[in-house]
């Protein structure tokens, strides 16, 4: 080889050595860990079995520190569909005065609730309150109420509470000991199965109904279940 040739290679295999150089130090430099959990975390969004599982909590072991007042605020997501006064008059949803206790799916003034709802049967407790405030359409797989659920467990422990004192007033269950098990109606255990991660809140837009808190100053309190605009229950 002559003198021009050996020069470009020795230029060539002195950047080829530089490159490596610079890549082998780029490495150490800016290494990264792997990640515990791959992918990228997401503001809002729960992993299932977090609190989105929040269904499986007994709504006995809230009640006893729930409160009716912030029942009441949360029941505004309500009002566009429910009357809570005693005497008030049905709306796009039934009357809510003295639910719980009542036969689930009757009454109310000949309100015309979905089949879906009547054939649960037996009445409102504070389980099947609790499951229905979760998810109406998997606690009766058919009901008309849009309403997609409330996914915090101390407010629906709070619209329980409220909902109780207008002219219920059932006694409060006792809390479950540690450790105690699940619920074994299956109207309650399937909406707590299949509503891990899976309810959401849903803000109520419409005009409160007449005789709703927000409206009606004689109204007692005002607030207690959640619904969106259904023809039917």
């Amino acid at each position: 080889m002559d003198d021009r040739t050996n020069t470009i290679f020795g230029w060539a295999l002195a950047a080829a050595g530089t490159a490596l150089g610079l890549s082998i130090a780029g490495g150490m430099l800016f290494h990264g860990e792997r990640p515990e959990k791959p992918g990228y975390a997401i503001e809002g969004v729960e992993e299932a079995g977090g609190e989105g599982g929040a269904a499986a909590v007994p709504i006995a072991s809230l009640l006893g520190s729930a409160d009716p007042a912030k029942g009441a605020e949360v029941f505004k997501k309500c009002a566009a569909c429910h009357t809570i006064n005693q005497g008030g008059a049905n709306g796009i949803g039934p009357n809510l005065y003295g639910t719980l206790g009542e036969p689930i799916g009757q009454g109310k003034g000949g309100f015309a609730f979905s089949d879906a709802l009547k054939s649960v049967g037996g009445n409102w407790d504070f389980e099947k309150m609790n499951a229905w405030l979760t998810s109406p359409r998997k606690f009766a797989n058919g009901t008309k109420m849009t309403f997609a659920g409330l996914g915090n467990a101390e407010d629906r422990a709070n619209i329980i509470a409220y909902l109780n004192q207008q002219g219920s007033n059932l006694p409060l269950p006792a809390a479950p000991a540690a450790g105690a098990a699940a619920p074994t109606d299956p109207a309650v255990a399937n909406v707590t199965e299949a509503t891990k991660g899976d309810t959401a809140d849903l803000a109520n837009t419409g005009t409160p109904a007449s005789g709703a808190p927000s409206v009606d100053p004689a109204a007692k309190e005002d607030k207690a279940l959640g619904a969106t605009p259904p023809a039917k229950q």
